[in-house]
């Protein structure tokens, strides 16, 4: 029971630094869009590509499910609804279920 406990631990920390991700990614864009970044600076855009490759992969499967709501991209909502439901309702409450360490 202790190793379900720490790999469910793990997942629910993961899935948090995902949750931020996507948040700061989302910012990011809002902040591009509006000409508020420059984004002609080679950190900043090697940063904004390797985020953008990193959630690609997530993003995909819903892109091709949502209507196409023109430049609104809805796909990041979704993702972070489904964290929110798996962290919430699906881990914490498998973690409290569990005994408690040590006995």
């Amino acid at each position: 029971m202790v190793i379900l406990r720490t790999l469910l631990e793990i997942a629910a920390i993961l899935l948090n630094v995902l949750w931020w991700l996507i948040i700061i990614q989302v910012i990011l864009s809002w902040l591009i869009a509006f000409n508020v970044l420059n984004t002609q600076s080679e950190g900043m855009r090697r940063f904004l590509t390797g985020l953008d490759r990193f959630l690609e992969p997530l993003y995909r499967p819903f892109r091709k499910i949502l209507p196409d709501f023109g430049g609104l991209d809805l796909s990041p909502v979704v993702v972070l609804l489904l964290i929110g439901i798996l962290i919430n309702p699906v881990i914490s409450n498998t973690l409290a279920s569990l005994p408690p360490p040590g006995v």
